[in-house]
């Protein structure tokens, strides 16, 4: 934090966006013989990823035989995501991640986005976000029922479970087993770790090793798991009001209802929006906090005087700015969609750069984010500093942009003010290891495991 003399770092203006210079191209350095920059994505990525922003706005980075463009610029980024003629969700990347996902809303081409957004756009309805809120809150108190003080939790692993549990209560609102949520649970665990390895290194999957083993058996418990769900909803043929009957409803202008395959890939997107997207951004709040003490009194001061003790609902969200705030602030640094990638369809430009068609471009919003230019001091975690100034639409973006925006941007961040809100109103939590938290690249940026010890506040 600042001290208290210090002005409070602002948020971008409009006017910043208008005066940054010309974006220009470059090469990143440091490329080895065959594997190009491997090497460091495998190793230490963010390290290698903070590297580029000094050689250029679109920066080539060899992986193996494949050259991917780093986009960092707001108006590059704004383009590649929005211009859809050009640019699409397609090529090796997308595969790799819709061996996971399915052919869902996150990872389906332009030309099935609309339709899908359009079958899934009821369940995020703003008439359900009350149900939803009530949810978010029942399950955080019961998370938090379980602690003791004195003992120490694993937040990433807590957050992990709680946003586990909202996503299956409000997609599966009559209910699976424990057993069968957990098994859910473990295997997206081991998909999750795995995907980000897959992807910068697809040759991986063709070398046998436990690790390859792992992955296969979660994938196939996955996909058991979600089958299981859709087919014992359909057999029972009840409309739950919840996100899977919605889907279940569903019907196209030639009257076809979604297929069982096309259900479980849309299940498997809403899991994911609705548990490890959230449940970082809580983690990392809870680390941020313990590690910036003036932050935390700040909060817990807000919360003091709207909460006075009580529970947190989602009534109490609109009365909660700092809340908002700190949310705001960790999405800025280490926003979920922190790398968006996508494949150029034809030729096109970018920054002097001629792409040809199938370069894969990676609008890098970590980077976009932690811009000197858009953001000042922009390593610091500061929730103030956006108190006073908006916005510019194009250099905070950790939702995306375009028709391909998470459609559960508002889900995400309510369920995060939420159970921010409802631990830090009642818990201290202080980090057993001091040293500061090496972010983990899976499709979302993980704290890794973060022990923490509880104390009542």
């Amino acid at each position: 934090m600042n001290r208290p003399d210090d002005p409070t770092p602002a948020p971008p203006s409009e006017a910043a966006l208008r005066t940054l210079p010309p974006p220009r191209h470059g090469d990143a350095p440091g490329a080895w013989p065959l594997l190009g920059h491997l090497p460091h994505l495998a190793g230490r990525p963010l390290a290698f990823l903070d590297s580029l922003p000094g050689h250029g706005d679109v920066v080539r980075v060899r992986m193996g035989t494949r050259t991917a463009h780093v986009v960092t610029h707001p108006a590059l980024v704004r383009r590649v995501l929005t211009d859809r003629r050009s640019f699409d969700r397609s090529g090796v990347l997308y595969e790799k991640v819709r061996a996971l996902l399915g052919n869902g809303l996150a990872t389906c081409p332009n030309a099935e986005h609309r339709d899908q957004r359009r079958a899934l756009q009821p369940a995020f309805h703003p008439s359900l976000l009350p149900r939803y809120t009530a949810v978010m809150a029942a399950e955080t108190q019961a998370l938090t029922a379980r602690w003791r003080p004195g003992a120490v939790v694993d937040v990433t692993e807590e957050a992990f479970r709680l946003t586990t549990a909202v996503a299956v209560r409000t997609l599966f609102s009559a209910g699976i087993t424990p057993h069968a949520a957990e098994e859910l649970r473990e295997a997206l665990e081991i998909l999750l770790r795995g995907v980000y390895t897959r992807v910068v290194a697809p040759a991986v999957d063709r070398v046998p090793s436990p690790a390859r083993r792992r992955y296969r058996r979660a994938l196939a418990r996955w996909r058991t798991g979600v089958a299981a769900i859709v087919a014992a909803y359909r057999a029972a043929g009840v409309d739950h009001g919840d996100a899977l009957s919605l889907l279940l409803a569903v019907r196209d202008e030639h009257g076809r209802a979604l297929s069982d395959a096309e259900l479980g890939d849309q299940v498997a997107t809403l899991v994911l929006a609705g548990a490890e997207t959230t449940s970082s951004v809580v983690a990392w709040a809870l680390r941020l906090l313990a590690d910036h003490p003036e932050a935390a009194a700040r909060l817990h001061a807000e919360l003091d005087g709207v909460l006075a003790g009580g529970p947190v609902t989602g009534a109490d969200l609109p009365r909660l700015p700092y809340t908002r705030d700190v949310v705001r602030e960790v999405l800025r640094l280490y926003p979920p969609a922190w790398a968006v990638t996508r494949t150029a369809v034809r030729e096109t430009e970018l920054a002097g750069l001629t792409l040809p068609p199938g370069a894969t471009v990676i609008c890098c919003l970590y980077l976009l984010h932690r811009r000197p230019d858009l953001f000042p001091e922009p390593a610091l975690f500061d929730p103030g500093r956006w108190a006073d100034a908006g916005v510019p639409r194009d250099a905070w973006l950790p939702f995306g942009l375009g028709a391909t925006k998470c459609v559960g941007d508002v889900f995400g961040t309510a369920e995060a003010g939420l159970a921010l809100a409802a631990i830090a109103s009642h818990w201290r939590l202080t980090p057993v290891a001091p040293r500061p938290p090496r972010p983990v690249p899976r499709i979302v940026l993980s704290p890794g495991p973060q022990p923490m010890r509880l104390a009542e506040r």
